[in-house]
């Protein structure tokens, strides 16, 4: 086991993480997290959409969005929320720029890596 902090948006969280033997093997899930990574964002190009995906950091529902297409956001400005593990957890802007989609709707499940908006 290895225990990290990890800093998401000012706060602080303790991760035990277990590592597996062989590096052939599935990777085992950790054992405890005291709270998901929210967002991952990959500036690659989305087909009819921004620049800038917004991804979902881990599974969840998307519990309210926060921006629409056309707004113009900061980094760190929070574009949707998910309810992830019986919390909320605010979706941010990797970057500035302007919201090109939102790709989900409240309600919706969404798996780890999930398209959930874009940003031009």
């Amino acid at each position: 086991m290895k225990n990290y902090t990890i800093t998401v948006n000012g706060n602080v969280y303790d991760v035990t993480v277990e590592e597996t033997g062989s590096s052939s093997a599935p990777v085992s899930a950790p054992k405890r997290v005291a709270a998901p990574v929210a967002a991952a964002a990959a500036p690659k190009a989305a087909a009819g959409a921004g620049a800038v995906k917004i991804e979902a950091g881990a599974a969840g529902k998307v519990f309210k969005i926060e921006s629409k297409v056309g707004d113009a956001v900061k980094k760190g400005d929070t574009v949707l929320i998910l309810e992830i593990m019986k919390m909320e957890t605010p979706v941010v802007a990797p970057q500035d720029g302007t919201i090109a989609s939102i790709d989900v709707a409240v309600g919706d499940s969404v798996e780890s890596g999930a398209l959930l908006a874009t940003l031009n």
